[in-house]
């Protein structure tokens, strides 16, 4: 079969419908394919035409990587951010590029993409391992030496005000090219201190920073007057973790940001905090901002926008509109016209509770869309209590009648507040997939109550300060304040001391890990201090650390989902779905449970799920992203009807890539694991028709 051949100006090359070319299948992030050669009618006899093991697992690690595919070759990242080519027909290797970053210790990380960009034989990759941007020779994978320093750029510099030395600052997820420019977010850490979300610009060839969109306002910028006069000196995050979309014939690029550091508590940060929790367009060109939309003012609730948007066309008003939607861990879809920001369908003002927590002011008013319908459950309410078991039923009651349960806004507290749907949505970074024939936009969500419970602590006092203070201002919100952590996301620190040696662990709080970002700012003594608490329990006096503006009266008492004493959901199911919206009916028009959870005694439950769903023009829907039953399933994009399903070696907490090579068509996922506790592993699956 001949490839269909797309015309894309800007990138002055030519891009074949048969490839998978981009993050999301294309910079309007529909993560929609145009082949048709698997059709619902014979879906069930997929196989598997080939399997890829990077030999790269490792305990608790993930690998949430979407491959990109272009002349038939596959572009892909291991569990220790190892860049591999393969032959996309039969999973040969063809090269890897190994950072030799996994020398450092706890090396648990992820990313979930590649950037691929072509102009006539120059074909090259891009990605971000810690704070180093690479850019390779696709052919070869060697690094482009005209790029940076040797084939890669330092994304800590550039922050005006900022010592490089003392920021953490990566890339996760792809950004978009226009001409010569590569545009991308960054992954920053959400306490305190953090570097600012910026969104940056970079020469493809040299590397060289050439604009910045600062989300954290300087004096005079728009916005300016929602923080605090000094706030971009030292407040960070409202970033756009989550990725970038291009309207290319417009100029324009679309993001969608998080929350303002720190997370949950913002007496340092009083004010609306724009542009966190905003979606942005800017013009690609310079950076400058065209309009904005800000979903929630000086946001306690990391409700961050936690996918990128995506740009489609629906019918409004009898006539084809150009909108952004994008999704939230709300659950609610925010559609708004691409080219002024204005909401497409009515939003509500609603009035926002107070907080009760000292220093604490939010905003007395919020907004939120009312078409089309919340794809998520909104409130944990009593009705909803798990009934799984009578002692699981008692138990959740019990918890739930101690704790907050206002719904949407009511603000943490040091009682407990119910978050629900919870830190990990509603939607998810996996985002939507679009049918432009259909007029379906597609989303897969969890529905996990979480609990947000503030601790107090205490301030330095003077020129002095301790391990134990240093420990609750930099660690305790992961770990907690007794150190237990919340396994197996944010690890225990009890007896750590023997699991790894005084060396390991100070370079973990230095270096970072994971979801751990590193503490670079932090001097020697400050990181032994901290490392002598966790390890001893004893908290030497450290001279020299002086309150600071990002010192914190409250922080969050750990990372806690609301369970059962098993471990299972204290909410009923369904504990997570996949939902069709009818974009031109502003309607839901299906919804299904979403995978399985093992061992609760309950079927049909859905599950936790992280990952993105594919559409393609033949009718099909393709998803893995259940964490527990490591299922990889086929849809009927019409009805929600499972086709077809798979179990792979871990669960496939990534999404999918579709693409075609010498006629026949795969479809091909990472199964990494590792979330919650779950197995990890290291393999790619790809699958074709007999």
């Amino acid at each position: 079969m001949r490839p269909h051949l797309l015309l894309v100006p800007l990138l002055a090359t030519f891009i074949a419908a048969s490839d998978w070319p981009h993050y999301g299948g294309g910079p309007d992030q529909t993560r929609y394919s145009p082949l048709t050669q698997i059709t619902p009618a014979n879906v069930h006899t997929l196989r598997t035409a080939w399997t890829y093991d990077t030999r790269d697992a490792f305990d608790g690690s993930e690998m949430q990587c979407q491959p990109v595919v272009a002349h038939g070759v596959l572009y892909a990242t291991s569990p220790k951010l190892r860049v591999f080519a393969l032959n996309a027909a039969t999973g040969a290797e063809i090269w890897s590029f190994d950072t030799n970053h996994d020398a450092k210790t706890l090396t648990r990380t992820r990313i979930r993409g590649l950037m691929y960009r072509e102009r006539g034989n120059d074909r090259r990759i891009y990605f971000a391992s810690r704070h180093w941007l690479y850019a390779l020779d696709a052919k070869t994978g060697k690094p482009l030496p005209g790029f940076g320093q040797e084939g890669r750029i330092d994304l800590r510099e550039g922050f005006e005000g900022r010592d490089p030395r003392t920021l953490s600052v990566g890339v996760n997820t792809p950004g978009v090219f226009y001409r010569d420019l590569m545009i991308v977010g960054s992954i920053v850490p959400e306490g305190l201190p953090s570097a600012p979300g910026d969104i940056r610009a970079f020469d493809v060839n040299t590397g060289r920073q050439k604009w910045t969109f600062h989300t954290l306002p300087h004096p005079g910028e728009f916005g300016y007057d929602t923080w605090p006069a000094d706030a971009w000196k030292y407040s960070g995050g409202a970033n756009a973790w989550s990725g970038l979309s291009l309207d290319e014939r417009r100029g324009y690029v679309y993001a969608a940001t998080g929350s303002a550091s720190y997370d949950f508590y913002g007496a340092n940060r009083t004010g609306d905090d724009l542009f966190a929790n905003s979606i942005l367009c800017l013009r690609a060109s310079t950076g400058e901002r065209v309009w904005h939309f800000q979903g929630v003012k000086h946001d306690v609730w990391d409700r961050d926008f936690p996918a990128s948007p995506s740009l489609i066309t629906i019918r409004h008003d009898g006539r084809q509109l150009d909108v952004v939607t994008q999704t939230a861990k709300n659950g609610r879809l925010y559609v708004l016209d691409r080219d002024t920001g204005r909401p497409v369908f009515p939003m509500e003002q609603i009035q926002a509770p107070a907080s009760d927590v000292e220093g604490e002011k939010l905003s007395p008013t919020q907004v939120l869309p009312t078409l089309p319908p919340p794809y998520t459950r909104q409130r944990f309410t009593e009705d909803l209590i798990t009934k799984r078991t009578p002692e699981a039923e008692k138990a959740v009651r019990e918890e739930w009648l101690k704790l907050r349960k206002g719904g949407e806004f009511d603000p943490p507290s040091t009682q407990g507040t119910i978050l629900f749907p919870g830190m990990d949505g509603g939607g998810e970074w996996g985002g939507t997939a679009y049918d432009p024939k259909s007029g379906l936009l597609y989303v897969n969500a969890n529905e996990m109550a979480w609990k947000v419970k503030l601790a107090e602590r205490k301030m330095p006092d003077g020129e002095a300060t301790t391990g134990k203070i240093l420990y609750e201002r930099y660690c305790a919100s992961c770990h907690r304040p007794d150190l237990a952590g919340n396994p197996p996301e944010f690890p225990s620190l009890v007896d750590v001391g023997k699991r790894r040696n005084v060396d390991e662990i100070e370079s973990a709080v230095r270096d970072g890990a994971g979801r751990m970002p590193g503490h670079p700012e932090l001097h020697s003594a400050v990181r032994r201090a901290i490392v002598d608490y966790v390890l001893t329990g004893r908290s030497g006096e450290v001279r020299g650390d002086m309150p600071t503006p990002f010192d914190v009266k409250y922080t969050l008492d750990g990372y806690i989902r609301f369970t059962d004493p098993d471990g299972f959901p204290a909410i009923a199911p369904p504990w997570g779905t996949l939902t069709a919206i009818d974009m031109n009916r502003a309607s839901i028009a299906w919804q299904v449970p979403l995978g399985e959870v093992p061992g609760s005694g309950l079927t049909n439950t859905g599950s936790e799920n992280y990952g993105g769903p594919v559409v393609t023009a033949s009718g099909l829907l393709f998803i893995g992203a259940t964490n527990y039953d490591k299922k990889f399933r086929a849809f009927d994009a019409r009805t929600g009807k499972v086709l077809w399903e798979t179990t792979l070696p871990a669960a496939g907490n990534a999404t999918p890539a579709v693409y075609e090579v010498n006629g026949k068509q795969y479809i091909v996922i990472a199964a990494g694991g590792g979330k919650w506790g779950a197995a990890s592993g290291g393999s790619y699956l790809a699958f074709a028709l007999p």
